[in-house]
């Protein structure tokens, strides 16, 4: 697959992703888009710092369970504020890590989420767990390329104090067992596996503009924030392969009053046709359809889809 121009990852990043199911690209994003969307984080969650003092720890011993309130604080896109934080998560170049992950020269975002966590708003800890179970209605495929990608994105520094992502490579947690185990409900079963895993899990702390790709099969987990004001800001992309309906979370139509002018006034064709929309010299577009679509977005520069289907 084609790299992109600013060579942000390269085919070694490819090959840890396949290899291991999760990669850390540091330096993805510039210092430039790190401050934008950070000030679009601000915005959407009118929030700078977290509390003094994080939720109440659990047993040193015990990883821990889901708690909702750790919830409370996720958007999906669209967002209303700037085209910073709504078209992160379609930047071209984790749109190209993704053709290349998944071997295809057409992917679609399915997924993608802002996240913001600060100290004392929840007990952030999780067991290890996998994506797959609300991604499919099967199981991960044995080839990487045939699932899908999910790029975890820090716009703020991220120690472990911040609630740095822990994860077990695809090789550790083999040795272990596979992702089949998280659906064993089993107290004693689950309490042995998140034991197991935790003696062999790894820290994804990086610095803000740090991108983490990771696969539906790999068990991660969630930390709780113990830094005094701490925050964290991540953005979550997911994507597959175009035309795989095995693969799903968001119907990107359902959300139809959120402000799609956001983004959609934004973006470009291909960002576009991440979340469906029809390109340019598809015989979808016609004068009809072209003038309705900018009925509903009148900011939408249509140019390239007229040029397309050769309408003035």
């Amino acid at each position: 697959m084609r790299l992109p121009e600013d060579h942000r990852f390269g085919p070694d990043d490819i090959e840890t992703w396949r290899r291991d199911g999760v990669a850390l690209l540091r330096d993805f994003f510039s210092a430039d888009e790190v401050a934008a969307v950070c000030a679009d984080f601000e915005t959407v969650f009118g929030r700078t710092a977290g509390g003094d003092q994080p939720m109440n720890k659990k047993k040193a011993d015990e990883i821990g369970r889901f708690n909702g309130a750790q919830f409370k604080a996720i958007e999906i896109i669209p967002f209303d504020c700037s085209p910073a934080l709504n078209l992160i998560g379609l930047h071209p170049a984790l749109i190209a890590f993704a053709k290349a992950a998944l071997k295809t020269d057409a992917v679609q975002l399915y997924q993608c989420q802002a996240w913001a966590k600060f100290t004392g708003d929840a007990d952030y800890d999780q067991p290890f767990h996998c994506d797959f179970s609300n991604h499919t209605l099967t199981v991960p495929s044995e080839d990487s390329a045939r699932n899908s990608v999910t790029i975890l994105s820090y716009f703020t520094d991220v120690s472990d104090e911040h609630g740095a992502m822990h994860y077990v490579t695809r090789p550790d947690s083999a040795a272990i067992a596979g992702p089949e185990a998280s659906l064993n409900f089993d107290p004693d079963a689950q309490s042995k596996l998140q034991k197991a895993l935790a003696r062999r899990e790894r820290s994804s702390a990086s610095p803000a503009g740090t991108a983490i790709p990771y696969s539906i099969d790999v068990y991660h987990r969630g930390t709780n924030l113990t830094a005094p004001n701490g925050r964290r800001y991540a953005v979550m992309a997911c994507f597959k392969a175009a035309g795989d309906e095995s693969i799903g979370y968001t119907a990107w139509q359902f959300h139809h009053t959120r402000p799609w002018a956001r983004l959609v006034d934004h973006a470009t064709p291909e960002q576009l046709a991440c979340l469906g929309v029809q390109r340019p010299g598809d015989p979808f577009w016609t004068d009809t359809t072209l003038a309705r679509a900018q009925a509903r977005y009148p900011g939408w520069d249509l140019s390239p889809y007229r040029d397309a289907a050769g309408v003035s």
